[in-house]
């Protein structure tokens, strides 16, 4: 009978031996230990307003180094502070609409995580039989049991940082949209030693992607090329731990001459004469 109070560990620990000693007697002593694991585990976790408060913090440490002291201008050249102002308002929507996403996601993967060390134990505890085992390993049976509650902080971390990088891409093509980019180039990390890069993301590093129903393609300045639409790929930062980035063009003059049409390379003729 664990005291109040216990630790996850010690529950644990308790309810191993009950059933080592005991085997799988009845359902109701099966579910008094596994409300017992329930409750600890719920004792042992991070509060939720804790982490809420640390998803705040790092969310909102990104967009004021984005937005507020604008590093985002950097993936956007030719736009400018002032522009960048102006679509200020929803860009800060974007940061209240990722905060309150994250931390939906991390309240699921913590639910997940119980539900999961509670599946473990009780497909363990039922395969005992009634009387109980003499060759039961028990630090075994424990370490695997605990093992998704103990790989939590790093699965939150994880959700923190990847949460933190699709904030980053939506905040850039929020920018893009607004300002009026016409094309894209994708930058992958794939050079960085240890990064766990995906080979299709390798081969859209510098490729230069067209953004459909841009003001230049309703002008019929421009086609896309044999990499297509950006649409047509999954954008960067959307799939599960992506930290590629993308580069947003906003002249003809930046794109490659087989992005251009017959009108798009004589537009940028007559550009360059008039500069």
């Amino acid at each position: 009978m664990p005291s109040p109070g216990a630790s996850f560990f010690e529950v644990i620990t308790e309810a191993t031996n009950y059933f080592v000693e005991n085997g799988f007697d009845s359902v109701e002593r099966l579910e008094f230990w596994i409300k017992a694991i329930r409750d600890a585990a719920q004792r042992t976790m991070t509060p939720n307003y804790v982490l809420e408060q640390e998803l705040n913090k790092t969310l909102t440490a990104a967009y004021r180094a984005q937005i507020e002291r604008g590093g985002i201008l950097r993936q956007h050249s030719g736009v400018s502070r002032f522009a960048l102002q102006k679509v200020a308002p929803k860009l800060r929507l974007e940061l209240d609409r990722r905060i309150m996403a994250s931390a939906a996601l991390i309240k699921l993967n913590r639910q997940q995580t119980i539900e999961d060390t509670l599946r473990r134990f009780s497909g363990w505890a039922t395969s005992i039989p009634a009387g109980g085992t003499d060759v039961a390993k028990r630090r075994e049976i424990k370490d695997d049991i605990r093992k998704p509650l103990a790989s939590l902080p790093f699965k939150t971390r994880r959700v923190l940082i990847d949460q933190g990088h699709k904030f980053t891409a939506n905040l850039n093509n929020i920018l893009a949209e607004e300002a009026g980019a016409i094309a894209l180039i994708w930058h992958s990390h794939w050079r960085e030693a240890g990064y766990h890069y995906r080979p299709d993301h390798k081969k859209r590093d510098m490729r230069v992607y067209l953004i459909r129903d841009s003001w230049a393609q309703k002008d019929g300045f421009v086609k896309a090329n044999d990499n297509g639409y950006y649409d047509q790929i999954t954008s960067v930062g959307e799939e599960v731990s992506c930290r590629c980035y993308a580069q947003y063009l906003y002249s003809l003059r930046s794109l490659p001459t087989n992005m251009l049409t017959g009108k798009g390379k004589t537009e940028l003729v007559r550009v360059r004469i008039a500069a």
